[in-house]
């Protein structure tokens, strides 16, 4: 059984910063791709942020590059997802996801948590 549970979402300021965290168990953690995914009320999901397992290539959707950070621990089976200079655009529901193989870009991850919320209040 894998499980996947995210965790350091809250209320922040704009302006202000902010660290999720995810752990994934039953999974040999560092053969997994793993993604910071979200969605916006009345909005689709959208790939934020995306990490490989081995060599740890991330990747960014434009609007975040710069200000967030993707990063992972494999001998505590967690990644973090630093945040900088939030804006209110970026208050969503925040979901990280893992999958072994494949485009770390591409949607198509197969294990996810149940969700952190992140608002941000101009």
């Amino acid at each position: 059984q894998v499980y996947v549970v995210e965790s350091g979402g809250r209320r922040v300021q704009a302006g202000a910063s902010l660290e999720l965290s995810c752990s994934a168990s039953g999974v040999r953690f560092k053969d997994y791709h793993m993604a910071w995914f979200r969605q916006a009320p009345g909005k689709e999901r959208e790939l934020v942020a995306a990490i490989s397992g081995y060599t740890g290539l991330t990747f960014y959707v434009e609007s975040v590059k710069g200000r967030f950070t993707f990063s992972r621990d494999n001998p505590k089976n967690t990644v973090y997802l630093r945040m900088n200079d939030l804006k209110p655009e970026d208050a969503a529901v925040y979901y990280c996801a893992a999958k072994i193989g494949g485009d770390i870009s591409a949607a198509d991850y197969e294990y996810w948590g149940q969700g952190t919320e992140v608002t941000v209040s101009s």
